[in-house]
């Protein structure tokens, strides 16, 4: 962990994803194995539980490959762009703030990526928040508000598939349970950002939106078609159909979508017959797609990195699950595992603990993929061995790992929100109100005892239906 954050705090910055921290977490795996054979661990067993823990994240790394897939593929489609133009009719200066909170977590369930929201809608309306003479700090707390719902609850996000994979739970169970946290919290941040709007006056800000939205409308063909592709997959999800291929499916009706709506971005991009039509498909499916505008906002807003884009998070997914595959091999994980155990007495000191651990590891190790990896390995068997579901777990780490990594200036969340919005990360930190209440909706969740799910023939310590 201290290299982790020397990593970060001391040499790379935000950049440290970019393969230092991967390279640490194998290293540490490393050494984990050599203090084992030390101990008499065989190698065989070691690598056996190395490979059993990067099984777990199989299904993950796929569905991680196919939302870089469908975020090509739904811009070229105008699915992206349509959300966003669509999302801006419904600014106004009395309802700002609010209306800032429900496009970006719109934006985010739609993209499932918080990084992605701040960098496309985010800017944008930081932009036009200045011009209301709204305080920088109250917008950016919105966008970061919305943009991690969406990150902590879209079957398209990368934590909301991890978390589950973590824990050994289902995707959807995963999801559904969420809403008794979730929705609670997002209530609460919604009022909170409607009294801070109340009584804003800058009707003179809204050409900057028109602006923003004839832009976008120069390049895309902005219709209800546009939304076919997302209702595809709400659909879906709805019957219950795996993540991988209601988020295949959706990815290719994007394209469907571009081919019959899109000609003029399709011609943008080269696709002057079907060979390079077919290319330009593609490549909007695996590597990064730019629609070039000659505005450097708007050219933030209409461009993807396909599945390209989530390489270097599946390769910290990876290098995190062989150092916990290796800490599990070597029975250190077991190890301290027992210790917690032995302080959690009760099962509300047990999800305390998860929390702090979440919230401990975004401090020290400086990412928001490792809040969830570590404890979710670490937790995984207590929280059985007490008889609570997998659910429990999962909602757990995205209620305190996944929400609060952007609220840490040194973390790479909290760089990258507070270098894009051009806020500092203590500065909107007040206002990212879903943020930091997320670990305390849990906290009081679980301590009233409020929807805890058990296993079947569990003990019903807390009195909640299996």
């Amino acid at each position: 962990m201290t290299l982790l954050s020397f990593n970060v705090l001391g040499v790379y910055g935000d950049s440290s994803i970019g393969g230092a921290n991967q390279m640490v977490l194998l290293l540490s795996g490393f050494v984990a194995m050599l203090l084992a054979r030390s101990n008499g661990v065989t190698w065989l067993h070691l690598f056996d539980s190395v490979s059993h823990s990067l099984g777990q994240t199989g299904s993950a790394l796929i569905i991680l490959l196919l939302i870089g897939a469908l975020s090509g593929a739904w811009l070229i489609g105008g699915v992206i762009p349509g959300m966003i133009y669509f999302g801006l009719d419904f600014l106004r200066p009395s309802f700002f703030l609010p209306a800032t909170l429900l496009i970006c977590s719109a934006v985010s369930i739609v993209t499932g990526s918080s990084w992605s929201t701040a960098a496309t809608v985010g800017i944008a309306l930081i932009g036009v928040g200045e011009g209301m003479g709204l305080s920088s700090a109250m917008t950016a707390g919105a966008v970061v508000s919305g943009a991690y719902f969406g990150d902590k609850i879209s079957p398209l996000s990368d934590t909301t598939n991890l978390a589950p994979a973590m824990a050994e739970a289902d995707l959807f169970d995963h999801i559904r349970y969420m809403f008794f946290t979730t929705i609670p919290t997002l209530l609460v941040a919604l009022i909170v950002f409607v009294a801070l709007s109340m009584g804003v006056d800058a009707t003179h800000t809204e050409t900057g939106v028109e602006v923003l939205q004839a832009r976008i409308a120069e390049h895309f063909a902005i219709s209800p078609w546009v939304f076919a592709p997302p209702l595809l997959v709400i659909v879906l999800i709805v019957r219950k159909v795996p993540a991988i291929p209601a988020i295949l499916a959706g990815a290719l009706a994007g394209l469907v979508v571009a081919g019959f709506f899109q000609q003029e971005a399709l011609r943008a991009l080269g696709a002057i017959d079907f060979r390079s039509g077919y290319r330009v498909l593609m490549d909007a499916l695996t590597i990064e797609t730019q629609i070039e505008t000659g505005d450097s906002q708007i050219n933030t807003l209409l461009k993807s990195k396909g599945m390209q884009g989530m390489l270097s998070t599946i390769w910290l997914i990876v290098s995190a699950m062989v150092f916990g595959g290796a800490m599990e091999g070597a029975g250190f994980l077991q190890c301290l595992g027992d210790a917690l155990m032995r302080r959690a007495k009760t099962d509300r000191s047990l999800f305390a603990s998860t929390v702090a651990t979440c919230l401990g590891i975004n401090l020290t190790a400086s990412d928001q993929y490792l809040s969830i990896v570590v404890p979710g390995r670490m937790y995984a068997p207590l929280f059985k061995q007490r008889g609570l579901a997998p659910v429990n777990l999962s909602r757990t780490l995205e209620d305190s790992g996944t929400v609060t990594s952007a609220l840490v200036p040194w973390n790479t969340c909290g760089a990258y929100q507070s270098g894009v919005l051009g806020v500092a990360t203590g500065e909107y930190f007040v206002y990212a109100v879903f943020n930091w209440l997320s670990p305390i909706t849990t906290l009081v969740v679980a301590y009233l005892g409020i929807r805890i799910k058990r296993l079947p023939d569990a003990a019903d310590s807390l009195g909640e239906d299996p």
